[in-house]
């Protein structure tokens, strides 16, 4: 998967319902502060920490920029990742260099012994995780340039050949 088409939307769970005609596929619908948003999960999407979406969840959701979409209100798109995530928590996904800090310069990480480190599929990811697509869960940065923070949880986007 190419991780730099991936576009968030960010917003709260208003409903879920199974996909007419394939019991394997959800509709999910998220309130965002433009509208809604309607998500068709596949098998194939990742559910960080395999967590049980639910009503009233607070979520972002990642879809593929770069594949059509139908032009029908609300929008539908066809989600890769889906980040559960805290009231109070920010949940962003880049590249970040092996100093730690984004490509795009927007945050630069520093890691604590509390941070959570993972793999896609939730294994401990043992090395270090700079160098990678990172899916990155935190709540308060500085005001510095870049911006730092020490994150909650890592979720190292591992390129797959």
């Amino acid at each position: 998967m190419n991780y730099e088409n991936l576009m968030p939307v960010t917003g709260v769970i208003r409903n879920i319902a199974q996909s007419p005609g394939n019991c394997c596929n959800q509709m999910v619908t998220v309130n965002t502060p433009n509208g809604i948003n309607n998500f068709m999960l596949t098998p194939n999407t990742a559910v960080i920490g395999s967590t049980q979406l639910r009503t009233g969840m607070p979520v972002t959701v990642y879809y593929d920029g770069s594949l059509p979409v139908p032009l029908i209100y609300p929008p539908q798109f066809r989600a890769e990742i889906i980040a559960p995530m805290r009231n109070d928590e920010t949940v962003t996904l880049g590249f970040f260099q092996r100093n730690l800090t984004a490509a795009n310069n927007s945050l630069r990480l520093n890691i604590a012994r509390n941070t959570e480190v993972l793999t896609l599929n939730g294994q401990r990811f043992s090395c270090p995780p700079g160098g990678n697509f990172l899916l990155v869960y935190y709540s308060a940065t500085t005001r510095s340039i870049p911006p730092q923070t020490t994150p909650r949880r890592i979720i190292v986007l591992c390129n797959q050949a």
